[in-house]
């Protein structure tokens, strides 16, 4: 999902490097994306509540001149609290849950559900931040190679 929003913006401005990202919940085999309305979020909530699950940013860098592109994802484990009915209620009211996916965030009142998590903190917050790192290095890198390739060519050596 995260190239086919990038390609969508390098479509539209012709130029330059877009990043684009997209995250999802999985728990055994289920997907998780956004929920639509306050139901939904109740109803995937009191499906992740007081379990374990995965939280996946795909993440691309896409050049929209040449179309080169690079694709990660990475993967956090999250373990959530249970929660009681008041407790989940009141995070509804809180409209905390609107365009996240799981119907949580641990950037916001959410996080007092989360018992523990085991990778990237930025990876749940929707952009993880170290692979991020590692992508722009290695897209900066295949950049200079390919300039370095053209202009040897262009100077025959």
């Amino acid at each position: 999902m995260s190239f086919y929003k990038a390609a969508a913006v390098a479509d539209s401005v012709g130029h330059g490097t877009i990043l684009a990202a997209d995250t999802v919940v999985a728990r055994e085999g289920r997907v998780f994306g956004k929920p639509r309305d306050a139901e939904h979020a109740r109803q995937m909530l009191s499906q992740l509540a007081g379990t374990m699950q995965e939280v996946i940013t795909g993440v691309t860098l896409l050049d929209a001149a040449t179309g080169r592109r690079l694709i990660r994802h990475d993967v956090t484990r999250v373990t959530m609290r249970s929660m009681t009915a008041a407790q989940l209620e009141t995070y509804i009211a809180s409209g905390d849950w609107r365009g996240k996916a799981g119907a949580y965030g641990i950037q916001d009142s959410g996080d007092v559900f989360i018992a523990s998590y085991e990778g990237s903190f930025s990876n749940v917050v929707g952009l993880p931040l170290e692979l991020l790192e590692r992508m722009l290095r290695e897209f900066r890198s295949t950049t200079e190679q390919r300039r370095n390739s053209r202009s040897h060519a262009r100077n025959g050596t």
